[in-house]
């Protein structure tokens, strides 16, 4: 189990924020006789000060409670500081408190901006407005005592030195959100200043089961190397870095022993994309390049480093533009497959359909052996490990969502009741089923989990979430989905191009100097000029109303089908003209030569 930080690397847990007309000073709250940390607001410059009371003299200061400093982001003229300035207790993991951020400030240290040129203050009023953006955040996460980027399997290996190095030097680069912001925090050596920050979902649970009380907890942990939004981000990069890859890791206490299980989700590892064009699915794009098999190489080799044994669990359809990619996917793993990589195909929507859910148990069939053989990391009352997790199941659909969150959801399912039967706590064969109380919780816990990476990746919850929470398809579930897709389908088009800017922004994947500009804005002519997506949108769907009203009254007059006619035809038009000028309507990204 991981010991806290040395009192000496202690992390501030409370701060008051001193807002002054030349800096902000950061005071320790929390008992801590540690100097001040004081920022300037001209440029961002940050020095250690023992005294609050010079500053005080000239002016009153407006005061903020803060319970942490995520780091600093510079633009063109000026830095911004961002503070955690409500937190959320949501559970502890191993013993430790974890909270969730509930919101955060942006404070520009913008004051030489003033003297800047004109053009150079637009731009860094649109980059800033891409922070507000980056404000609403979701999904972010933090401890002040435990380093919540490793799972509680590479915990309990740290080393001993390891152990008592601050927090920030601890964590896994890939799920450190905040890294980027933390560079000039880390080249001051702030050590007590320096909070990591997780971004994904934490879920918990308490359940009896007779005499037992079980305690289980549910940790996402979204990879930043390639992170996004749904149609902007896909596929993998030249490193093998991919799309929406998560950690999801299952832990269980009971009767003082912890039980860890991993499992691991990702875009196909190719090199391919969706390029937003109005479509509701815009067509695959796969890019036919002769490093295709080192990126696929270089994303296996990862895994195998941090994980061990592979098994790719690929869900997709087998036929059209899915079926394409699904055929790649496994011509390209039959090049490193050996006894660390196998790969499975799965066609979810063939054998499982709409409305069943226990099709699923084929595919547990064909997986159990692989569950069997790398197990689960397992440590007794005393903390000692008794086992570990070996290999891990890499699961993918399309968008790593929705499937992939009914199949996790089953796998760990059964996962626990292997975990119970083996601590007699179930008898042999039986299920969580037959204790209601639990398996309800357990349901909920992994919709909301699927939630809430849903979320992040294309803005709304996850679907097919009743197969998840109710173990089938309802009519309510259904309707949902329904409303789910026509609100992704807006987001993606015309919201997530600035979602993905500002992404890009916050962990530097887009360096912003002044050498750099902006794509340069042009100035819209004929169709464009007056074109706008709320207009579109309203002229199509006033059509589609008009022409379904039309056509319902065709029985009792002819003319009303010529109405119809007319009505669809305007929608057809409108329609075919949006889609012509594709990008125009969208909400673009902006930046350009991202640092990746």
């Amino acid at each position: 189990m991981m010991e806290k930080a040395d009192s000496a690397q202690k992390l501030f847990n409370r701060m008051r924020l001193w807002e002054f007309p030349d800096q902000y000073v950061v005071e320790p709250s929390d008992g801590s006789s540690s100097p001040f940390l004081a920022i300037s607001r001209l440029d961002g410059s940050m020095n250690l000060t023992h005294d609050v009371t010079q500053f005080t003299k000239l002016h009153v200061p407006k005061i903020w409670t803060i319970f942490g400093v995520i780091g600093t982001l510079k633009l063109l003229a000026g830095s911004y500081l961002l503070v955690i300035t409500e937190r959320e207790c949501v559970g502890s993991y191993l013993g430790y408190p974890i909270f969730k951020i509930i919101s955060m400030n942006i404070f520009p240290c913008d004051h030489s901006l003033k003297n800047a040129p004109e053009e150079q203050k637009k731009m860094e009023s649109e980059f800033s407005e891409l922070l507000n953006v980056a404000e609403r955040t979701s999904g972010l996460y933090f401890s002040y005592d435990v380093n919540i980027t490793l799972s509680a399997q590479r915990l309990h290996d740290l080393g001993d030195e390891s152990k008592l190095l601050p927090l920030w030097r601890q964590a896994d680069p890939r799920f450190l959100w905040n890294s980027y912001m933390l560079e000039v925090l880390i080249d001051k050596k702030l050590d007590p200043y320096l909070l990591p920050v997780m971004q994904g979902s934490f879920q918990s649970i308490k359940s009896a089961i007779g005499k037992d009380v079980l305690d289980v907890t549910l940790i996402a942990r979204r990879c930043t190397r390639r992170t996004g939004t749904r149609m902007w981000t896909r596929g993998a990069d030249s490193d093998g870095f991919v799309a929406n890859f998560v950690e999801t890791e299952q832990i269980i206490q009971l009767n003082g022993h912890t039980a860890s299980f991993i499992q691991v989700r990702g875009s196909i590892p190719l090199l391919w994309d969706q390029i937003v064009d109005l479509t509701y699915k815009p067509k695959f794009e796969i890019m036919e390049l002769e490093e295709v098999p080192q990126v696929v190489e270089r994303h296996f080799l990862d895994l195998i480093k941090k994980y061990g044994n592979v098994l790719a669990v690929d869900l997709v359809n087998t036929y059209g533009g899915e079926g394409r990619l699904s055929e790649k996917f496994g011509s390209a793993v039959k090049h490193v497959a050996s006894d660390d990589v196998r790969y499975l195909h799965f066609d979810f929507h063939r054998i499982c359909g709409d409305m069943d859910i226990k099709w699923l148990s084929i595919l547990y069939h064909r997986i159990q052996a692989f569950l069997f053989r790398n197990r689960y990391m397992l440590l007794n009352d005393k903390g000692e490990k008794v086992q570990g997790q070996v290999g891990v199941i890499r699961t993918n659909c399309i968008d790593c969502l929705d499937r992939t969150n009914v199949t996790q959801s089953m796998i760990a399912r059964k996962m626990l009741e292997t975990q119970l039967q083996g601590s007699v706590v179930l008898i042999f064969e039986e299920t969580i089923s037959k204790h209601p109380n639990l398996d309800e919780c357990f349901r909920n816990l992994w919709a909301n989990h699927g939630d809430d990476i849903s979320i992040q990746y294309c803005g709304t919850p996850a679907m097919k979430g009743d197969f998840v929470r109710c173990g089938q398809r309802t009519i309510q579930g259904i309707l949902k989905d329904g409303w789910t897709s026509l609100v992704r389908y807006y987001l993606n088009n015309f919201c997530d191009g600035t979602k993905q800017d500002a992404i890009d922004l916050l962990l530097g994947h887009y360096i912003v100097s002044v050498s750099r500009s902006m794509t340069p804005t042009t100035k819209k002519g004929g169709v464009e000029a007056i074109a706008s997506f709320p207009l579109a949108f309203s002229l199509i769907m006033t059509g589609f109303v008009f022409a379904t009203i039309s056509l319902r009254r065709v029985r009792s007059d002819q003319w009303n089908l010529l109405f119809s006619i007319m009505w669809a035809s305007m929608s057809l038009v409108v329609a075919s003209v949006v889609r012509a000028n594709g990008r125009a309507f969208c909400n673009r990204p902006r930046l350009h030569q991202p640092r990746r």
